[in-house]
């Protein structure tokens, strides 16, 4: 739906409003999803010899009743702010392709396209990662639990907590985490990358657009420009208009 808002008369969007448009669904998704992300984080951090929490609906229960239902959104901020970087970057990496390859990007072959979906995650994931730090912080700070939530560091809010967090660890301390954290995501984007595009190739190649799902050779006399239910159309009119008449007897 943000990708439409931001295409022209003609559908095509440019590079820039694909990032905002992409931005903006990060930040979306994040608000939605960012309740589940606090409970998760709590249940990561708890003492498990005294633990706070029984489960997932225990610890909502218990977060809502006493601290609040904005204890949920706990860290939103940052968790807000570091889309804008990770679909930057995400999204710089996917349009260089190309030039990183020297060859076009429908030549890319499935090894190709988890590459890039590694390297594409690595580079956003790097550069938002200290947004990530600090909303993980923020998300576990409590003091409702035991030494507030086992945080290193206190604060009072997200610029206190960047504040705080270079002040005793150094500018490297907001990269703390960051090896384990591209040990997870990276082959998962990777994976994901991949499997997106060997699936469009099986929706072109079932639709007639290319000769094999294995590579993106083009279909000989196939109109590119026309939209699937109107190339079956045409394959029916023109099966229909070659197929031999029967005649009266056999009929």
């Amino acid at each position: 739906r943000l990708v439409i808002l931001f295409t022209d008369e003609l559908g095509h969007i440019s590079h820039w409003r694909a990032i905002m448009a992409g931005s903006l669904a990060g930040m979306v998704a994040t608000i939605v999803t960012h309740p589940t992300d606090v409970i998760k984080t709590r249940l990561i951090v708890q003492n498990r010899l005294e633990p706070s929490y029984e489960g997932i609906l225990h610890a909502f229960y218990k977060i809502y009743h006493q601290e609040g239902l904005l204890a949920l959104y706990r860290g939103v901020s940052p968790a807000i702010l570091g889309a804008v970087p990770f679909s930057a970057g995400s999204f710089f990496v996917y349009i260089n392709l190309d030039k990183i390859w020297q060859e076009p990007i429908f030549h890319f072959t499935p090894l190709q396209n988890f590459i890039n979906g590694c390297v594409a995650a690595g580079v956003a994931q790097t550069l938002s990662f200290p947004f990530e730090t600090v909303k993980r912080k923020m998300q576990a700070q409590s003091p409702w639990l035991p030494h507030y939530g086992a945080v290193d560091v206190h604060f009072t809010g997200m610029a206190d907590c960047f504040r705080q967090t270079v002040k005793n660890k150094g500018v490297l301390g907001l990269w703390s985490g960051l090896t384990p954290s591209l040990l997870k995501i990276v082959p998962y984007f990777g994976v994901m990358f991949s499997t997106f595009e060997f699936c469009k190739r099986v929706c072109l190649y079932r639709n007639g657009y290319i000769e094999s799902p294995l590579n993106y050779k083009l279909t000989p006399g196939v109109d590119q420009s026309l939209q699937p239910q109107e190339l079956r159309e045409l394959k029916l009119l023109r099966r229909e208009n070659f197929e031999p008449r029967k005649s009266a007897l056999e009929n």
